[in-house]
Formats: structure tokens, sequence, C-alpha cells
């Protein structure tokens, strides 16, 4: 079994993570494939292949005769998928792009329009695996999954490949923030690792956004709008003030590179209570320890307008770059240049606006940059991944692991 039918097989696999639980893993679904995966990792004769009881899959391969000392070296991807586009009843289908738009789901009418896509452009001439344009497809980060377990068949069927031993953990809850909450650094026995989680086809990434989040909680007081003169406070209103504070042209849309910004990704509620969830981002540390001061003074003056207690605003750090972190072994960004290198693929070191399961385990004692799967427009239902990618990807994380 190769990469792609590797990939078209953990896809069918419903595995969407839940921000809103408050169990690990945040959905059991997640362990099905878990468990699949290590029975898979045991068939092809790693050792200790289990999945624990947080829905972790580990399993290590041990070093080619000669290459005992070599330094272990860990592959990470996550298994579950985005909780912004369903992961439910995958249709994946290989197509031929010649060019132009292309139609995902012809009796709805759903097209991705190379006007919208521009990324389509480059791969003109390609197979792409596409989706039927009702779901996501699970690149993220399946496709990660399906290019380690297939690179660790290809060494184990060339046992001349020198390498030394090779830890592989596949997390659950990338998606929602939690999968290094119980990655067991000790016991995956690695010195250094990579996560197999970006975007296109040559992405090395090495720096991440600091990242947190921000509950803001706006509890009004509701009067009959007849009688509401000078005693109404509409929690929702109060929410708007709240985000119009907030710098216009500092949002996703208007930004990049490494740009930082406040994103508001969640508002309900009425006149007596509003919520609302956003994500802080920024690169640098000094700027995203202002943005996330600033908030706290936005709630300072909302407070001191309409009465203490009428904003509560919670601030929690997801997670922070690991560029410090990485730095001090930047050997492990000049061997994956080289693998790609190896295979014709041009590497790209872009800053990550987002993060992995790399950023936290780095600062958890286990350097760990973040290389590219392939994929493209993930967390929507226009995702795809070009095959060719997968396929070289493969050969990317051989070559990664070679002892030169």
């Amino acid at each position: 079994m190769n990469a792609v039918d590797r990939f078209l097989k953990y896809v069918s696999y419903d595995t969407q993570s839940d921000e809103h639980s408050d169990t690990t893993p945040s959905t059991e679904k997640q362990k099905v494939l878990g468990a699949a995966l290590a029975e898979e990792l045991n068939q092809l004769g790693l050792y200790n292949a289990h999945m624990d009881e947080y829905g972790y899959v580990y399993a290590w391969l041990p070093a080619s005769a000669g290459c005992e000392g070599v330094p272990c070296v860990g592959l990470v991807a996550h298994m579950d998928t985005s909780p912004s586009a369903s992961g439910a009843n995958v249709k994946p289908r290989i197509v031929r792009y010649e060019g132009g738009d292309l139609v995902l789901n012809e009796e709805k009418n759903i097209v991705m329009k190379a006007a919208d896509f521009e990324s389509l452009a480059k791969y003109v001439g390609q197979e792409l695996i596409v989706t039927d344009g009702t779901t996501l497809l699970g690149a993220d980060d399946k496709a990660g999954v399906a290019e380690i377990v297939s690179a660790l068949d290809y060494l184990i069927a060339h046992p001349e490949i020198p390498h030394g031993r090779i830890a592989v953990c596949f997390t659950p809850d990338e998606e929602v923030g939690s999968g290094a909450d119980h990655f067991d650094v000790p016991g995956f026995g690695a010195a250094v690792a990579y996560t197999v989680d970006g975007g296109e086809l040559g992405e090395l990434e090495y720096e991440n956004f600091n990242a947190a989040s921000a509950s803001v909680v706006i509890h009004g007081v509701n009067i009959h709008p007849g009688s509401a003169k000078n005693k109404m406070k509409n929690a929702l209103l109060i929410g708007l003030e709240f985000a119009n504070m907030l710098p216009a042209a500092e949002t996703p849309a208007h930004t990049e590179g490494y740009e930082g910004f406040y994103h508001l990704g969640e508002m309900h509620g009425d006149e007596t209570e509003t919520t609302m969830s956003y994500i802080i981002r920024d690169h640098d540390m000094n700027s995203f320890l202002a943005r996330k001061a600033y908030m706290g003074r936005v709630s300072d003056y909302l407070n001191a307008k309409y009465g203490a207690g009428t904003v509560e605003l919670t601030l929690k750090d997801s997670y922070f770059n690991m560029r410090e972190k990485i730095e001090p072994h930047m050997y492990l960004i000049h061997r994956a240049r080289s693998a790609m290198e190896a295979v014709g693929i041009t590497p790209m070191e872009v800053p990550i606006r987002g993060g992995t399961d790399g950023a936290r385990l780095s600062f958890m004692g286990l350097p760990c940059p973040n290389l590219c799967t392939g994929g493209v427009n993930f967390h929507g239902v226009h995702e795809y991944i070009p095959v060719e990618a997968l396929e070289k990807m493969t050969q990317v994380l051989v070559n990664l692991v070679r002892n030169q």
C-alpha cells in the first residue's frame, strides 16, 4: 500500500475534534482511527505499537545494523480534523486538473473557481485528490500520517538504507489546541523530532505565532424596550462596542506574513448576556503581550463606562513561537532542506500563521520543526492535495532519517 492508498483509507474515518469537549480525546471517534493505525504499525513490524488511554498512538522502528548509536529522531502527525467543516462521509476522488474552474459537485453546483483559488494554477497537469464539496478532505493531517507510515514501510522493505532509531507518534486533538497535552516526551524517546503538518510542497517551518484565546462575557441589564431609557444595558451592543475598539485593520483578512491579529471567531447571546470568543496571534513576543494588555484596557474602559463586572475577560495562552527553541538546533533545518532538495523540491522557509503540536513540544524539551504535507486549503470543503505531493513527501521523510 502506498501513501495515496493509505491517505484515501484514512480519510474514510471521521476524526473531527470538538473544541467544546472536556474529555481526552475530545471525541471518541478519533480512537477508532488510532486503533487501526496502531494495528497497522504492528503489522508492519514496528516495536511497541499501541494506543494509550488518551488516544495517542506510539511506535518505534529499531536502528539499522551499525546505526545503533545514532540519536533517535521522531516523526509526529495528528489524526484529528478541524471542527470548522464536517469530516464525516468524506468522498475523495482523484481528478486530473487541466486548468480553469474545478467542479467538485455538479449536482449541487459546488465549484472551486480558479479566480478565487489562485494556488490551482501551480497544479495544471497534475492529479489532485479533492472532495465532493460537502466536507473537508482531511489532508490536515491524515496526509502527514500517510506519508510517515509509508516512509516507515519503505525503510522496512529496504533494510540496506542506514538509519537510527525512529520514534513515531500520532496525536489527537491538535486542531483544538490540545494535541500535546498528554504527549509522553520521555517515553517517546527521541532527541529531536519533526511534525509533518504543513501546507504546500516545499514548506519548511520553524517559527510560528505566539497564541492566546480570549473569552469575553458581557453582562447586560434587560428592560422592556418601552421603559428602557437610562436603564437598559444591551449586552449585544456592548459586545459590538468591544469589537469596534479593536484595530479594524488587525484582523486575519487584513494581515499576512509576520503581522499579528485579533480574530473574533464566535459571538452569541442576547441583551442580558453575550459571549465572544477571540484568538490573539503575533510572532513577536512583545507585540503579543501588548495585544493581550490592550484587550485588558478595552475591558477596563467598558467596565468604567457601564459599571464594574459588565465585561469579564479571560485570557489563556495556547502556544508560543518555537523559533527560540529551534535556533540552537538549526542542523534540523539544514537536514530538512537537503532531504527536500534530494528529490527535486525547492525548500520554502515560511513563518506559520498558526501553530502545530511541534510548537508546544519544542517548549516541552523536544525541538520539533514542521514539514509540509503538500495539502492546500485546509479546514474547508475546497481542500485538496496533489498525488505527487504525497509521493514526494514520503521520499523526503526517507531521506530525512537516512544516516548520512
